[in-house]
């Protein structure tokens, strides 16, 4: 199955961009939060990242969470 970047529903602290970006790279939804951190404290571009996937990244579909639920099961 092709896996698709989304925003995530569920693992979510502002937009659910690092919880969607870290289910996308199969990582810790903390690890993307302190990169995007980094970046951002470093001067580097993570509020502009950040932002800019707020804008671009789709909202997960209710439908996978319930499927994800459903196998957790």
């Amino acid at each position: 199955m092709k896996r698709k970047l989304y925003r995530s529903l569920s693992d979510r602290q502002l937009a659910g961009v690092c919880g969607g970006l870290a289910s996308f790279l199969g990582v810790d939804a903390t690890i993307t939060r302190l990169l995007l951190l980094f970046l951002a404290l470093a001067g580097g571009p993570g509020v502009l990242v950040y932002l800019v996937m707020v804008v671009v990244v789709p909202v997960e579909p209710r439908r996978i969470i319930f499927e994800e639920e459903q196998a957790r099961s």
